[in-house]
């Protein structure tokens, strides 16, 4: 059937075209069924159907006009046509059957190819979290992920990269382990800064390196669900995609973490080596306290600066210091310029004598930045507000996710300004009336909403204070 194009200027994320009932009808498919678009080519679309787009017309949405040309065509035939094979695929995983390999390429190559549904992705989201994937389904699923995105081939061995797994703010320790291990010789335009000098700061979203992988995590989110295959894919997928020789991944454990007991830390452990092996990498695990912050920072502008002033200085929260030491010791150890035990040291003495802050700059250089900005010139948000202690007393209870939402709701990390500053952790003394945390925002409303929000829910827990005052109806 041939109708005229009614372009819509909305994205959604996916190739989908509008019918009238009465056309859909007419043509034979409903709502979810897929169509070729017929013009010099053909481009497959998701159909959805209302009484928006009048009868002998189809409405396209954005990408679709991008996908057909500069301009949309004026006319468009319409071809019924069946859905991807990936589908069947997805429901033998919801059967609990096995995958071939080709089977499991083909999903991820459907989802980077945006072929799939949004029903159809968390059908296979949701069947994978409640049934799991075999060892070799794993693989085979971290491999097509790799293969189905961009790789970056570096002329120069050994690779080395550092990953956490996440759950705890204030995770800054990147900004030290990189030039640490950068300094010390180890480690398109991320290929050709990290071959000048050394090492790279970058986030895996900018690139299209295993992008099923962003793709999945989008889809998830609404569900709050991580399926545990696809975690263990998701974090060997960016590593393989670089050819990363070596690898030490951050698992932090305990309250509030992804893994809650180290139990559980040792046996993702064991299962990141062994996918580690399977695709030609070394790997090892450190298990980290991850119940309280990284630090004392959870923002944008204000980890950064907490970050360089560690560089500069040497003056920081411990927690920091001590775990980008530890992790860059690993590393320094798998790259064989520390001996066994001495990795750690030598971490140390590369961000004393400065060589770490030195390389950070040569860094900041190359990716186009200032190698001359300083700890002081990183100024957070105009607005502050703090949170006071009701009571005198040690903390006794840290509660992360409750941090996270306080900093979200302040602004971050869309305003780069925006963030928390913990001025009393876990087992410290505080006298009433002094500051438990620091709010930055770059927005007063955003502020006075972050404030009511940790005051009507603190937290942190300082020994004695009233939680809850409950009232009786009282005495007539």
């Amino acid at each position: 059937m041939k109708l005229k194009v009614q372009p819509i200027r909305i994205k959604t994320g996916k190739y989908k075209v509008v019918l009238n009932l009465e056309d859909a009808k007419e043509i034979g498919v409903r709502g979810g069924d897929r169509v070729q678009l017929k013009n010099h080519s053909y481009l497959t679309a998701v159909v959805e159907t209302g009484d928006m787009i009048e009868v002998g017309t189809v409405g396209v949405y954005q990408e679709c006009c991008e996908r057909l040309g500069k301009e949309c065509p004026l006319t468009l035939e319409i071809i019924p046509t069946s859905k991807p094979s990936s589908v069947s695929y997805i429901k033998k995983i919801m059967d609990k059957e096995k995958l071939t390999q080709e089977e499991i390429f083909q999903i991820v190559q459907d989802i980077v190819r945006d072929t799939l549904t949004d029903i159809e992705m968390t059908a296979f989201i949701t069947s994978t979290y409640i049934h799991g994937l075999s060892t070799d389904e794993i693989e085979w699923l971290t491999r097509a992920m790799i293969d189905t995105g961009e790789k970056i081939e570096f002329e120069t061995h050994p690779i080395m990269d550092k990953h956490s797994i996440g759950g705890v703010p204030g995770n800054k320790i990147t900004l030290l382990v990189v030039p640490i291990v950068a300094a010390n010789g180890l480690l398109d335009e991320i290929k050709s800064i990290t071959e000048k000098v050394g090492g790279i700061i970058a986030w895996g979203g900018a690139t299209n390196i295993a992008p099923a992988d962003d793709k999945l995590i989008h889809a998830e989110y609404p569900l709050s669900i991580d399926p545990h295959c696809q975690l263990l894919a998701s974090i060997m997928a960016k590593k393989g995609a670089v050819g990363a020789d070596s690898v030490v991944i951050d698992i932090p454990v305990g309250q509030g973490t992804k893994i809650p007991t180290i139990q559980e830390g040792k046996k993702l452990a064991r299962e990141l080596i062994e996918l580690g092996e399977r695709l030609g990498m070394n790997v090892e695990c450190a298990m980290t306290y991850g119940a309280s912050p990284v630090g004392r920072t959870i923002g944008p502008i204000i980890e950064v600066r907490e970050a360089l002033k560690v560089l500069e200085t040497m003056e920081g929260p411990n927690s920091l210091i001590e775990k980008s030491t530890a992790l860059a010791g690993i590393l320094l150890e798998m790259g064989g310029v520390a001996t066994k035990g001495r990795g750690k040291e030598l971490a140390m003495e590369t961000l004393r004598s400065g060589k770490a802050l030195s390389k950070l700059r040569e860094i900041i250089e190359a990716q186009g930045g200032n190698p001359n900005v300083t700890y002081k010139d990183l100024i957070p948000g105009e607005h502050k507000g703090e949170i006071a202690s009701p009571a005198d007393g040690y903390v006794i209870e840290f509660d992360n996710k409750r941090i996270v939402e306080i900093a979200r709701l302040a602004g971050a990390p869309i305003d780069k300004g925006a963030g928390v500053w913990i001025n009393r952790k876990k087992g410290e003394l505080v006298r009433k009336g002094e500051p438990l945390i620091t709010i930055y925002s770059e927005k007063e409303w955003k502020l006075d909403n972050a404030l009511k929000s940790a005051q009507k829910d603190n937290p942190i827990i300082v020994e004695g204070m009233l939680l809850e005052r409950i009232k009786g109806l009282g005495v007539i």
